[in-house]
């Protein structure tokens, strides 16, 4: 049970502390360390998907040759279908963008701001949700020292999203505690998405392996559409190749290591 509180809250608590940059620095997140932390981000993403999502899911098949890697392709493309449709139905803004993705509404632009995080968030929730849940019902497959590795990477990678968001939030006028207030809340969809994949799984064990691959489609669709774009604009596209590096060597050595 302390395993499975300690993976739920992890990464919202990465979220929070990041988010507590606000009150530490007086001015937003100079833009290249942001390319940095982006790239950063996607890389520890790309990483937990394939070590933590994906062979799992593979493994967890418990079938041979090509049938094995079907739950992997079907959850795969379904996450990525399912991010593609939130993508186009909920109204959101990315902080470094003056236009509004998503249907036309009349919400605030920190609102979309934090929506657009919001959206980034749900598959990385499940993703920890359905790790712990394979934990508890395959721990041969998916140990909890696993998906506890997968916690602490995405809590790592959270941090600063968490600045990401609070820190233009404050420059766009916003009070200290209203931006942190913000970046935290855009954090909350992890574990309580978490919490719901968990009560899922629980019932539907047999669908695991399509769920643990549903989660790496849609953060796949994140890094693909959204981060790694952003560390291609402009100047210094470098740092965050090497942000992306570092990530994805860090989550690889966690899962390995801890796994």
């Amino acid at each position: 049970m302390n395993g499975l509180a300690i993976g739920l809250l992890l990464p919202f608590l990465g979220t929070t502390l990041g988010a507590a940059c606000v009150f530490l620095m007086k001015k937003s997140v100079a833009p290249l360390m942001q390319k940095t932390l982006t790239g950063f981000a996607a890389g520890v993403m790309v990483a937990a998907s394939v070590w933590s999502l994906l062979i799992p899911s593979i493994e967890m098949s418990g079938k041979e040759g090509w049938q094995s890697i079907i739950p992997a392709m079907v959850g795969f493309m379904a996450g990525i279908l399912f991010l593609l449709f939130l993508d186009s139905v909920v109204p959101h803004q990315h902080p470094d963008s003056t236009q509004s993705e998503g249907p036309r509404s009349h919400l605030s632009k920190t609102a979309k701001l934090v929506f657009a995080v919001t959206l980034h968030n749900i598959p990385e929730g499940m993703a920890v949700g359905v790790a712990l849940a394979g934990a508890m019902e395959h721990n041969s497959y998916m140990p909890m020292a696993g998906a506890i590795a997968l916690s602490i990477g995405i809590a790592i990678q959270n941090f600063p999203e968490g600045a990401i968001v609070s820190m233009p939030l404050r420059t766009a006028g916003n009070s200290r505690m209203r931006s942190f207030a913000m970046g935290t809340l855009s954090g909350i969809v992890e574990p309580v998405g978490a919490v719901l994949t968990i009560l899922l799984a629980s019932v539907v064990v047999p669908i695991l392996p399509y769920l643990l691959a549903f989660s790496a489609g849609a953060m796949i669709y994140v890094v693909v559409e959204e981060l790694i774009p952003e560390t291609q604009q402009g100047r210094h596209s470098n740092l965050g190749t090497i942000g992306f590096a570092l990530g994805f060597m860090l989550m690889m050595a966690l899962d390995v290591l801890l796994g």
